[in-house]
């Protein structure tokens, strides 16, 4: 029987990605994700036909991501978020040839160099895909060590599921963290689609078409075709992939939406509140993107506001109201530059909101 060990959050997605299968992981050292390519090193290198490398930039890691995905094979990247700037051109590339992979983004303070300190900052940059043209990815926002590793594994199916990436993005604290693990029993889904496009090579003489791995399109009308098929298969994706938790909604006057550590932060001035009387409540979204819109257009029936709760100067916050359109209003308690916002500054937000609404 599995038992739970004492892990970071690092370690976590590293295991649990080893676990999922991925046998490639390509990245560049930066601060606070260390711990996942250090992982990688050494887990990898008890593998047989596994390979990790440290590569000479960030920019080298996704091409070498690019090249491992075009074979087929389940690889994975992992950053902060100076290096997944560096890596947008590639992740680009990536998901304009369609191709699978997982990149994780321990998200620290900015912008520039900024801070090493946990942040929410790289919102805007993962949701919105943060690279050049069209395109799409999504985005799970782990809490826990125990979600992050879970969460891994779910980011290499659905990458191999829709042939897009994937992002995993926590922050400092996720990433630093210890918790106890239970490492899921990881089980290759059965319905996931075979890899007939990858670039494995053939027997001679085969009669199989040559696989070509591309994103580029001189001719414009081709391009629109092939950004018009991505796009529905991102209308598949925020059909069926919506993920979110709500707690003490039923009943809730004022809902507060956070997500990855900072959620954990609102949890705890929402039980502060409800010692006070006031009844309040928390939509945390797992998925960035797709964000869990009709699920708060839904609370938005009963509840008199809502507060998004956010490690960054607000950015998720355009989203709760771009889902609302107005129907209620929506505040912000945020810090910025590595500052983590206190359970009690959130608690007091929450009184501002019964006073003032």
């Amino acid at each position: 029987m599995a038992e739970k060990m004492l892990m970071k959050g690092n370690e976590a997605i590293a295991e649990a990605a080893v676990q999922a299968g991925c046998r490639f992981f390509f990245g560049y050292p930066i601060t606070p994700q260390n711990q996942i390519p250090e992982y990688m090193s050494k887990r990898l290198h008890d593998i047989q036909g596994a390979c990790f490398l440290q590569a000479e930039s960030e920019i080298a890691a996704i091409n070498m991501v690019y090249g491992a995905a075009g074979a087929g094979a389940r690889v994975m990247t992992s950053s902060s978020g100076p290096g997944i700037s560096l890596k947008q051109e590639g992740i680009s590339y990536l998901a304009g040839a369609e191709l699978p992979c997982v990149i994780v983004n321990i998200s620290r303070g900015g912008p520039g160099l900024g801070s090493i300190q946990p942040s929410q900052s790289d919102y805007y940059q993962s949701t919105r895909g943060g690279g050049h043209g069209d395109y799409r990815t999504p985005v799970l926002a782990p809490s826990s060590v125990q979600e992050a590793a879970e969460l891994t594994q779910l980011a290499f199916d659905m990458a191999d599921r829709y042939r897009n990436p994937v992002m995993l993005l926590g922050d400092g604290l996720i990433g630093q963290m210890m918790e106890p693990v239970l490492m899921p029993d990881y089980r290759l889904p059965a319905d996931l689609p075979q890899k007939d496009w990858a670039a494995v090579g053939k027997p001679a003489g085969g009669s199989a078409p040559r696989a070509v791995i591309n994103s580029l399109y001189l001719d414009s009308a081709l391009l629109e075709k092939h950004v018009n098929g991505i796009y529905e298969k991102y209308a598949v994706i925020q059909r069926d992939e919506v993920r979110y938790q709500a707690e003490w909604t039923e009943d809730a006057d004022y809902i507060l939406v956070a997500y990855g550590a900072a959620a954990r932060i609102a949890r705890s001035a929402i039980r502060r509140a409800r010692a006070m009387g006031i009844h309040a409540g928390l939509l945390r979204p797992i998925t960035l993107w797709p964000f869990p819109a009709d699920a708060l257009r839904e609370l938005a029936a009963r509840a008199k506001a809502f507060l998004s709760v956010e490690m960054s100067m607000g950015q998720m916050i355009d989203d709760v109201r771009l889902a609302l359109d107005g129907l209620k209003p929506v505040f912000l308690c945020g810090r910025a530059g590595g500052m983590v916002p206190s359970v009690q500054e959130v608690t007091d937000a929450i009184v501002k909101l019964k006073e003032g609404v």
